[in-house]
């Protein structure tokens, strides 16, 4: 049988109505018949299923930005908003999302937060002008951030051993997967144009999916919570909001806007929180309260270093995958369903690598992530050669060696990175550890979709399309050699 995980209470998943008081105390019942909560195959795919929603959404409207800003009459600074306000919501409440589910339960967390991404879906879709658009993006990125902090938690509260190493392994495939697959479903959902929808139809696409995912996650997902549940740290809330805050949203605003005073001013706020968030969330831990990111979740070796390194790595990834949209469409002139097809080697890519790992794994630990971040420095710098010599006469099969290839080496590095941070956090921190990794891992995204996103289309006037991808590609091949580094000082995996 299965053990429950330490410091975590099984919550029964199937009945919603109240069960008889003398059957729930686990307290009066030996620990050997506490029935342990397990996550079958359908309760595994519909919380990746939650997992890739959120995700797909973040790179989604990419493809779509075009026709929205020709729809709506919207300029640059709205634009950006559009992604930048979901983006900064979903990063800014994440951990926050992960502390609520350890303590009212992670399924009911993941169907309010599921049901909300619904609802805010439709709003984006039936958007009448911009600033609706904007609002609704932003409740959105919210809805997002009380979701996925309860997939990690409940595969980490629901298995063990070989079934954690394979869910784990999904749920990285899934993450990457999802983020290609965005802009490709966004560019066939916009080409079709399904019933005059037009870009609405890359939001609105999303309700149906969202019924699905509620219907079965009431059937199939069982309810875990943290055996301790802690009180809402609200100093450590509201310092984490303002340190993030101040950090992406003139990130991301700042070029359209012209860089303003206000973001400069906002920029040098982020040091000043950050510290002042560290210095709270340590204090609370000495006197024996529960932080929102406890610090001895960092001092744990394996969480520590991952972090590390899965900051450049996901800065890199968000930067690749925004300014590859844009080259695909302005630079070499496809269309939305062209510029899809030349990312799906890339997702297949991913998805097999991904789904080798664990095999790999048990042969060459930690390495393999090393091994990945090289693979994936062969297919960009492929891919660089190829959009130099070949410019502007490319198409789909001539960008798949270099695409293939930087795909293959995401996918041995991102499961393995995440199997490897989380292996080491308690059960009864685990919402909190899942928190902390996508919380820094999306902010990274967004930071590098701001930066390099920033450093091409600001190169775009002077040097051409052209230049300005090669320039951004270097970058990012700067930034996998730093991985590369960092992933030689992981630990080895057990």
């Amino acid at each position: 049988m299965t053990r429950t995980p330490p410091g975590d209470t099984p919550v029964r998943s199937t009945p919603a109505r109240t069960t008889p008081a003398r059957t729930t105390p686990a307290r009066s019942t030996p620990a050997h018949t506490t029935a342990a909560p397990h996550l079958g195959g359908l309760g595994l795919f519909t919380v990746l299923l939650g997992a890739a929603l959120p995700l797909i959404d973040f790179f989604i409207v990419n493809v779509a930005l075009p026709s929205i800003e020709h729809d709506l009459s919207a300029g640059p600074a709205l634009l950006e908003l559009v992604i930048g306000g979901y983006g900064v919501a979903y990063a800014v409440l994440l951990v926050l999302g992960g502390r609520v589910g350890d303590s009212l339960g992670r399924r009911r967390l993941f169907l309010v937060g599921m049901a909300a991404f619904g609802v805010t879906s439709l709003a984006c879709g039936l958007a009448p002008n911009a600033w609706t658009l904007v609002a609704a993006r932003v409740a959105q990125g919210a809805a997002s951030a009380l979701m996925l902090p309860q997939v990690l938690a409940t595969i980490q509260a629901t298995t063990e051993g070989p079934r954690r190493a394979r869910a784990m392994s999904l749920y990285g495939a899934t993450g990457g997967l999802s983020m290609v697959a965005g802009q490709i479903l966004g560019g066939v959902l916009v080409a079709a144009d399904l019933g005059g929808t037009g870009w609405r139809a890359v939001f609105l696409v999303n309700v149906p999916v969202v019924i699905l995912g509620l219907v079965l996650a009431v059937r199939s997902v069982p309810d875990t919570r943290a055996g301790r549940p802690a009180a809402v740290d609200v100093p450590g809330t509201l310092l984490l909001a303002l340190s993030l805050v101040s950090l992406l949203l003139p990130l991301t605003e700042g070029r359209a806007a012209g860089w303003p005073l206000w973001t400069w001013v906002s920029l040098g706020v982020f040091p000043v929180a950050a510290a002042a968030f560290y210095f709270t969330e340590r204090r609370a831990d000495r006197l024996g309260r529960i932080p929102l990111v406890p610090p001895s979740l960092l001092r744990l070796e394996s969480l520590r270093r991952g972090l590390m390194l899965l900051l450049p790595f996901s800065i890199g990834f968000g930067g690749f995958m925004f300014v590859l949209a844009v080259t695909l469409q302005q630079g070499l002139g496809m269309g939305p369903v062209q510029a899809g097809l030349s990312l799906a080697p890339m997702a297949v890519a991913f998805f097999g690598a991904a789904l080798a790992g664990p095999r790999l794994i048990t042969r060459f630990g930690s390495r393999i992530v090393t091994a990945g971040g090289v693979i994936q420095a062969a297919g960009i710098a492929l891919l660089l050669v190829t959009l130099r010599h070949g410019w502007p006469d490319l198409g789909p099969a001539a960008l798949t060696p270099g695409v293939a290839l930087a795909g293959l080496g995401q996918g041995f590095q991102m499961p393995v990175l995440m199997r490897l941070m989380l292996s080491d956090v308690p059960a009864d921190r685990a919402g909190a550890g899942g928190g902390v990794m996508i919380t820094a891992q999306q902010s990274a995204v967004a930071i590098g979709v701001a930066t390099l996103g920033s450093l091409f289309l600001a190169l775009i006037p002077t040097a051409g399309v052209r230049e300005a991808v090669s320039t951004t590609l270097l970058v990012q091949l700067g930034l996998i050699a730093l991985t590369v580094l960092l992933s030689l000082r992981l630990p080895r995996m057990r």
